[in-house]
């Protein structure tokens, strides 16, 4: 009993493992033998590492071990919770990174994707030697980009998946990337073309001026970017709030480019964005980036539950009609808010939204004119409008703004607008010398897409009749030029025909007032009358000179551009005054070495014309068509003169021409009028206040 006593005392007694049965062993040892006896050393000998462990106490994964069903109901609530947070942030478009932090293929892929138009030292011009159809060898150049054998995304994503299918696939895929490639290369041909760069019957290429623009002003966006009103009452509106944006397309045309102009202005307010891209044509991608706006490359599902949780979807052209029926087909209750900025004003563009204008929270116009015809073809449908249409007119972007030496958000204490005013001097100087243009050239500019609804080939009419000061068989000419666009195969002739059809009826539709002068004039004068006219014109012919852009833009009617330099090969003195200039988003170069602006819209006329407020921002007197909202913004003798649309008003654009070449004082006058009819209306201040009106009657019913 003592030895009992003593071995308790000492500690010296075992937890017993559980039996089968579940009964427990006895936890403490009966037998009373010495701790030196055979038998207890025995007993102590028989129990192994493991039982002592138990012995001691159970560890946690032996608690684990034992209690299964426990450690399961763990691993599933940890799993089940991990999927919803991955569902959760996908739902949300919290899909720039992927869920464990890393870059996705497309941030990948965009960051690649090589800047077209903004930097000057990556950009070449690619030289080829072309033959006419009349045998005259002719030097042309297209616009390239170095290290153009960069993968595209689908080109970059295929060869991802060839290294984890195996090499059996690789020669498949090898074929498909080349054609492929093939593919894109004509449809880059069909779009962009051949640019003349310079010979006797086209004229020459000139610019880009990026470089020297951040060379002489001692800036570029890329440096600095302006900020938002923080006090405005946009910016109070916008805060916090969650957008998206419908782009029908990437062109450096008017409609994308204040859509992304808006989105830049929305992120620095506070705003959330996100941009849904329709149609990835165009050049402002890397623009797109730079400016950090977040794009969703899906436009099908996961854009519209995106947009169902965001305050407010904002299209930017009636392009967008189809994205929002299909969204309005997927939108619960509640969800119409869309406010639909409509920058189009031709009737088939009507036709294409008529199926969702009643649906849609506002139609935001771009000017009067272009609000009253949408109007009446919605009285013609039977057409009832959620609200009265807003007017929201166009700006003078900050960047323009602060080269053209007007106050704006870039402006600070080194760069004062008086000093921005002396470096545009210098900047207009150094690229007039690029050009080849002395202080006696006059530079007449034209700067929009190359389609027969912008009217260059009118205008060239125009400058063929300035040049000679004779009456000509002009409209032959131009007749057979669109009789032969009219000519092209059937692929091009369905994507233009209805433009270049309403070109021409505009032709032969004023033929009948003029064809028979024309026809008169053409055999009273005397091939040597001729010549002795254009000798006495030929100072004239020396100091005029016209810019036409944007070559290379995606919008261009490539048929159109082709009509155009055959027309220029029959008149090669009219073609010693031509000269082209690539698209490109930067253009404060181009309007400071310019005296004159000319937007020659035709038809219904221009919906707005933003280049028409940016050319009067620099000074220049704007000579444009009666028609639209051009008419609207250039008011007739005191900003410019405006003239008829169609070829009744090729004279009159002709002597308005005339005019402003031989008086300089006009072109000044009317600059400065124009340019305070700017700072008055047309700077951002101005649109961004109109355009808080209009989203706030769109958001606060929500």
């Amino acid at each position: 009993m003592e030895l009992m006593e003593e071995s308790v005392s000492k500690g010296d007694f075992r937890m017993s493992s559980l039996r089968p049965s579940g009964t427990p062993k006895p936890m403490l040892s009966v037998k009373t033998n010495s701790r030196n006896s055979s038998s207890l050393r025995r007993y102590h000998s028989s129990r192994t590492p493991r039982r002592d462990g138990r012995g001691s106490g159970l560890s946690a994964s032996q608690w684990f071990h034992s209690n299964r069903v426990v450690y399961w109901l763990l691993l599933i609530t940890l799993w089940a919770y991990l999927g919803f947070y991955v569902q959760s942030r996908w739902a949300h478009g919290d899909n720039k990174n992927d869920i464990f932090g890393h870059r996705s293929e497309l941030s990948n892929d965009i960051s690649n994707i090589p800047r077209r138009g903004l930097d000057s030292e990556d950009s070449q011009l690619v030289v080829k030697n072309a033959t006419s159809a009349d045998g005259d060898k002719r030097v042309e150049v297209v616009m390239d980009k170095k290290g153009n054998d960069l993968p595209s995304q689908k080109e970059a994503s295929s060869k991802k998946r060839n290294k984890k299918s195996g090499r059996s696939f690789r020669g498949k895929t090898r074929g498909k990337q080349k054609s492929s490639k093939k593919l894109e290369s004509n449809e880059i041909d069909a779009q962009e073309g051949d640019i003349p760069k310079w010979n006797n019957s086209s004229g020459s290429l000139v610019g880009p001026f990026e470089s020297l623009e951040d060379e002489i002003l001692e800036w570029s966006p890329e440096k600095r970017s302006g900020t938002c009103d923080r006090k405005g009452q946009f910016a109070r509106l916008v805060w916090s709030r969650k957008f998206v944006l419908i782009f029908h397309e990437l062109s450096m045309t008017g409609a994308p480019l204040s859509m992304m102009e808006l989105a830049s202005e929305l992120l620095s307010c506070g705003a959330t964005v996100t941009a849904v891209i329709l149609n990835k044509r165009g050049g402002l991608m890397p623009e797109l980036v730079r400016r950090k706006i977040n794009m969703l490359d899906d436009k099908g599902d996961l854009s519209f539950k995106i947009a169902m949780k965001s305050d407010l979807i904002i299209a930017g052209s009636a392009v967008c009609a189809s994205w929002i029926d299909q969204y309005f087909t997927r939108a619960t209750g509640g969800s119409s808010q869309v406010a639909w900025w409509i920058m189009e004003n031709r009737r088939e563009y009507f036709d294409r939204a008529k199926i969702v204008l009643n649906r849609v929270k506002m139609l935001i116009f771009l000017s009067e004119a272009q609000s009253r015809q949408w109007l009446s073809w919605c009285k013609e449908e039977n057409i009832t409008l959620f609200f009265k249409p807003g007017l929201v007119s166009l700006s003078v972007n900050d960047e323009l703004a602060f080269v053209a030496g007007i106050s704006s958000s870039l402006n600070t204490p080194s760069f004062s607008t008086e000093k921005m005013l002396h470096k545009r001097k210098l900047l207009r100087d150094a690229v007039r010398k690029e050009m080849g243009l002395t202080d006696e050239n006059v530079l007449v500019m034209t700067l929009s897409s190359i389609n027969p609804g912008k009217g260059q080939l009118l205008l060239l009419e125009s400058a063929r009749l300035l040049i000679e000061k004779v009456p000509s068989d002009d409209y032959l000419e131009v007749k057979d030029v669109i009789e032969s666009v009219h000519d092209q195969p059937s692929t091009n002739k369905g994507k233009h025909s209805r433009a270049l059809h309403q070109y021409s009826g505009r032709i032969s539709g004023s033929s009948n007032s003029v064809n028979g002068k024309v026809k008169a004039g053409a055999s009273y004068f005397s091939s040597q009358m001729r010549r002795n006219i254009l000798q006495a014109n030929e100072l004239r012919n020396q100091s005029f000179r016209l810019l036409i852009g944007s070559v290379g833009s995606k919008s261009n009617k490539m048929t159109y551009v082709n009509g155009i330099l055959k027309f220029l090969s029959l008149h090669l003195n009219l073609s010693k005054s031509v000269l082209w200039t690539p698209a490109a988003t930067r253009v404060a170069s181009l309007y400071a070495a310019a005296d004159v602006y000319v937007i020659n819209s035709q038809g219904l006329g221009e919906t707005f014309g933003r280049v028409t407020i940016e050319a009067m921002a620099f000074g220049l007197p704007v000579l444009g068509t009666d028609t639209g909202g051009t008419a609207e913004i250039v008011e007739h003798n005191v900003t410019g003169l405006l003239h008829p649309s169609g070829r009744a008003g090729t004279q009159v654009l002709a002597q308005n021409l005339d005019f402003l070449l031989k008086n300089s004082s006009a072109r000044e006058q009317m600059g400065i009028n124009g340019r305070a009819r700017v700072k008055k209306m047309y700077l951002k201040k101005h649109m961004y206040r109109s355009l808080a009106e209009a989203l706030y009657k769109c958001m606060k019913f929500k």
